[in-house]
């Protein structure tokens, strides 16, 4: 069967990015740490060369059945060459979204919850060189210290949503796993964010906040100091969901 999208196209414009998006595939997420089943948001696409005209795309979802069914961050790289030769591309990226649960303990009453993360994958292979970034994104508790600071009492707090993502390189694709990230993530803000809370936690969850009163900047340096400790290149991205104004505050430092 004449196959039409190896045909010469004799415009000569490459395509930086050609591919599949939106499709939603089950998958088992695995990186050593934690497992768990879902259902994954993914992306395939390719650089096409100025000549081709058109990407097998079917082999974009084969791709995915084959080798990406039981995801492990730390192996991705090769699933790219894998991926990169099955498609005959100079250069091959995959985004693979997926929420992943937590455990969560509340502080006085123990009672246990799931605290849902929001988890990106990024892999990218260009001409031999490999790049894998990994997001996660949580949410916090943050406290205002100027409004703790001119108010007789009380202050003003928010849900602050906080999205970490690390670069990984080479041999070194996935140097923060999820599990690690995301109490990076829940000691940047004034307290947690936890699903099940009973009266004494929420006790202990609005004196601990009161105590640790942090601006968005604060959140932002802190959590990047915690990755330059560790060498880390990362992106920390916040925004305060703000509780007494019309607008969002957001920060943002890369590193």
């Amino acid at each position: 069967m004449h196959d039409i999208q190896k045909e010469v196209d004799a415009r000569g414009i490459e395509i930086d990015q050609v591919g599949i998006s939106g499709l939603r595939y089950p998958l088992t997420f695995e990186d050593g740490h934690l497992r768990q089943d879902g259902i994954a948001d993914i992306e395939v696409t390719v650089r096409l060369q100025h000549n081709r005209r058109g990407t097998h795309m079917s082999r974009m979802v084969a791709l995915v059945h084959d080798h990406l069914r039981r995801f492990d961050p730390r192996s991705l790289p090769q699933v790219l060459k894998i991926g990169a030769d099955l498609l005959e591309a100079p250069a091959l990226a995959v985004t693979i979204s997926i929420p992943i649960g937590t455990t969560v303990i509340a502080a006085a009453s123990r009672a246990e919850s799931f605290q849902v993360h929001d988890v990106c994958v990024k892999g990218q292979w260009d001409s031999g060189n490999t790049t894998v970034i990994t997001s996660v994104t949580s949410d916090v508790t943050s406290l205002c210290p100027c409004s703790k600071a001119i108010s007789d009492y009380g202050a003003h707090n928010q849900r602050s949503r906080v999205t970490l993502a690390v670069s990984g390189f080479g041999e070194s694709p996935y140097p923060l796993p999820v599990n690690d990230a995301v109490r990076l993530l829940e000691k940047c803000g004034s307290a947690p964010v936890v699903p099940l809370v009973k009266r004494p936690d929420e006790r202990v969850l609005t004196m601990q906040a009161y105590d640790h009163p942090v601006f968005v900047e604060d959140m932002a340096r802190g959590l990047s100091i915690a990755c330059r400790d560790r060498g880390l290149s990362h992106t920390v991205s916040i925004r305060n969901l703000e509780s007494i104004h019309s607008h969002d505050a957001i920060a943002q430092v890369f590193g």
